[in-house]
Order: structure tokens, then sequence, then C-alpha cells
């Protein structure tokens, strides 16, 4: 039965690489397969449930008859409801996330970003969208934020042409930034989670390599664009009525946000309670505000600013949630199953090499998807309390990898942000740009892939260095 599982997973994962080509979105087709993946674990579970939980059966069953019935409580009650909890908390976390950028966006929070990088010199204005999107990304997931700004481009830049170049820098800068912090991207967040890192250590080891991996390709675009592009003219914008946020109310929910964001891993630090709680704190807060700046619109039934934009806003969110479900729970099978052991296995007898490993998984997500990849990377081995707990025929420099804030989760999570940009079909922001600016995988792969890859190495080189330095 695991091969069968194995199968449908890996067709799962085929067909999720080739949604642009059957036109099925890759959220059904990972939550299908999880679906019927765990129907089969269940059917067949005796077999996974002696060979990885028996000493916890046996203690449970306490010499009660061995049924049928029993071990799919077993698995109901004891496995499923494990991996459900896990994912679980990282959903909520994103739902929190999603709601925060909605409430902001709605109240004009961003405004100020259209107002500040509308220029007609195409280097200012890329450079500006570029920073915007790297700066946001770090404190929200990097989907939501290239919706936001891939609307906020098309406000501006009125050339289609001009729009796949800047798009497509946009896209690169938000995997960039949501890979440099652990709640910027949803696999950050699992290691995170998982305690594989540390929320300082993570972004001091990653700041800079993902620094340089937005600026190399986003300086070689912005020498592919003319010197002046052509932009809109600036409309007067009407929220409804004068009641409209002041920008001292602006600032104050936008500071509250973001900054509400960043003291997560601190409430963490010091409650122990899950992060997505203190996501929850920080959308509560905002909330509040929202109603107490709005309490005259919201009397008077006035309409807020932006409600088209948000539905937009909600179905990528959406779509992104429920594809996170599926693979996780994919996953989760992988696991229970025990091809995660037999994979990290392979990897120790026949790569042994951690950054050829990293560079392997950020191949494969340019082609499949790098959430995929990544969750699947990030569970083949678990997170070592000591070299010692690791296998003895391990060499300590290697095996050190594995433990909490090594290289490994680092270097996995590096490689599957910015090479899943290598081409747009390897990451979500990227199939979005691909739907929004009708971008081909063939002009991308011209024109942006070799310089995605020129910063992906340099920035690899970044890491070695930092690496060195911090030890």
């Amino acid at each position: 039965m695991t091969y069968a599982i194995l199968t449908i997973i890996l067709f799962g994962y085929i067909l999720i690489a080739y949604e642009h080509l059957i036109h099925i979105n890759k959220a059904t087709i990972a939550v299908f397969a999880a679906a019927v993946g765990w129907v089969l674990f269940m059917i067949t579970g005796t077999e996974f449930v002696m060979k990885s939980h028996g000493p916890e059966f046996s203690a449970l069953m306490s010499g009660m008859s061995n049924t049928t019935v029993a071990v799919k409580q077993f698995i109901a009650n004891h496995i499923f409801v494990r991996y459900a909890a896990e994912m679980c908390s990282i959903v909520l976390f994103l739902l929190a996330t999603m709601n925060i950028v909605s409430v902001l966006n709605v109240n004009g929070c961003f405004d100020f970003i259209t107002d500040t990088v509308r220029a007609k010199d195409s280097r200012v204005l890329l450079w500006g969208l570029v920073g915007f999107t790297w700066l946001l990304s770090v404190n929200l997931d990097n989907l939501t934020t290239t919706v936001m700004m891939l609307m906020i481009m098309r406000r501006i830049v009125q050339q289609t042409r001009w729009r796949m170049w800047i798009g497509s820098a946009i896209v690169i800068a938000a995997n960039c930034g949501g890979a440099a912090t652990v709640i910027g991207d949803p696999t950050s967040l699992v290691v995170w989670t998982k305690g594989a890192v540390t929320p300082t250590d993570f972004s001091l080891a990653l700041l800079l390599p993902t620094l340089v991996a937005t600026a190399v390709p986003t300086y070689l675009i912005s020498r592919a664009l003319p010197e002046h592009v052509d932009i809109i003219r600036p409309t007067a914008r009407f929220r409804g009525d004068e009641s409209a946020l002041q920008l001292w109310q602006k600032i104050t929910m936008l500071v509250v946000g973001l900054g509400g964001l960043w003291f997560i891993p601190t409430f963490h630090r010091i409650t122990l309670l899950p992060p997505f709680l203190g996501a929850l704190c920080v959308l509560g807060v905002l909330w509040v505000l929202h109603e107490l700046m709005n309490h005259q619109r919201i009397k008077s039934d006035q309409p807020l600013s932006g409600i088209a934009d948000e539905r937009q806003f909600q179905f990528a969110s959406l779509q992104m949630i429920m594809y996170f479900v599926g693979v996780f729970m994919c996953v989760a099978l992988l696991i229970e199953t025990g091809v995660m052991r037999s994979i990290s296995g392979w990897c120790d007898e026949w790569i042994h090499n951690i950054y050829i490993m990293s560079i392997s998984i950020g191949a494969l997500s340019a082609v499949l998807d790098n959430i995929a990849l990544v969750l699947t990377a990030i569970n083949i081995y678990p997170v070592a309390d000591s070299i010692a707990s690791l296998p003895a025929t391990l060499d300590p420099s290697y095996a050190e990898s594995f433990l909490q804030n090594g290289q490994y989760w680092h270097l996995i999570i590096y490689s599957g942000c910015i090479a899943g940009c290598l081409l747009p079909i390897g990451n979500l922001s990227g199939f979005t740009l691909m739907k929004a600016e009708d971008v081909t995988i063939t002009w991308y792969a011209k024109h942006i892939l070799p310089k995605v890859m020129l910063g992906w190495f340099i920035g690899l080189g970044v890491y070695f260095l930092v690496d060195l330095w911090l030890r």
C-alpha cells in the first residue's frame, strides 16, 4: 500500500506542476490527493501502526484485542489528529495575517506606496516597487504581498510589456523577502513551529543572502527597461464620504499591524503559546482600532475603500491556504508510511552534502512547486537534539547541520524560495503573475531565469561567507 499512496502523491505533484496546461487548480489536486491517500492509509493502517507506533499502540491497548476498529481509532485519535493540529496552527496564522492585510488595505494604509514610487524614471519606479515588496514580504506572507504589489503596479505602469518585467521583479522580491524571516513564507513558518530554527538566528543567517538574491536580478532587469516608462495619471480617491482616515490614523494602524507581527516571535518566547495566537491578538487590536477610527462611516453605512480589491486578496489567499492544507497532509502521509526515512537514508549515503541537497531541491522547485518540495525536504530529517542522537555513521560536520539552527534548515528555505522563481510555475506568486499579466513560461525562461539563477548562486556564496563569520 505504501507504493499506492506514494504513486498518488507523486502523480498529484506532477499535476500540480502542469496546472498551467491542464487548467485544474493546484489546491484542488493537493486536497484530493491528501484525502485519497489518508483513506488508503486508514484501510491498511495496521501495517503502518505496528511498524512506526508499535510500543505506543500496545501500551494503549493494555491487553485488549487488536481489532481493525481499534487500529482505526488509534490512527484517527493519535496520528491524524496530531498532524491536523500542527496544520491548523499554520492555517490560523495565515488567516490572521491575511485579515490584517485586509483591514490595512480597506483603510488605505498602503496608499503611500503608490504615491511614493510613482515616477517616469523606470529605475526609480522599479527599485521603489521592489524595495517596498521586500519590506512587506518579511512581515506578511509573500503571496498576499505579491497580489497587492501587482495591483499597485497596474495603477502606475501603463504598458503591458514593461509590467511583465517589473512584475517579475516583484515576484522575486516577494519570495526573497519571505525567506528572510520565520513569518514571511509558509515554509519558513513551518521550520520555526517545528523547532528547527529560532527567529533571530534565522534572519541573521538569511538576511544578506536574500538581499543579494533580490538585488542582482533587479539590477539586471533595470538594464532591460527603457529610461522612462509611461505612467498612469493619479486619480482622486473617494472613500465613500468625507470621513476618510487622516494620515496619523493610517500610520497608527500600519504600525500596529506590521509592528505587531514583528512582536509575535517575542510573544511566543515569553508565553510559549502557538504563534497563531499572537497573530490573532494583533488582529484583534487592529480590528478594534478599525472600528473606533471608522465609527462614523460604519454608523452611516458608508462603503469602505478597496472592497473590490479585497475579493482578489481573499481569493488568492484562500487558494494558498487550501493548497497548503493538501500538501501538508500529503507530506504527513510520506512520514507515516516510512518514505521519508528511506529518502533520508539515501541522501546520507549518496549525497552527504547539504549544499548539493539544497541546490537539488531548488532546481526541482522551479519545475514542480516550491511549497510542496520544501515541505517535503523539511520533513526528511527530524530536528536533532544533539549529534549523538543522529546515526554514528555520519561525520560530525555533516550531522550538526540537522541540529536546531543548522545549515540544512536555512539552505532548504533559501533555495526553495529563490530557485522557485526560476520559472513562474515554481511558486504561487509566479503563477499569479502569469494570470495577471499573461506572462508565458517561454518569455520568463528567456529573460528572467538567467538573472534569478545568478542571484541565487551569488546569494549562496554570501550565505557560505556569513556562516563562516558567524561561527
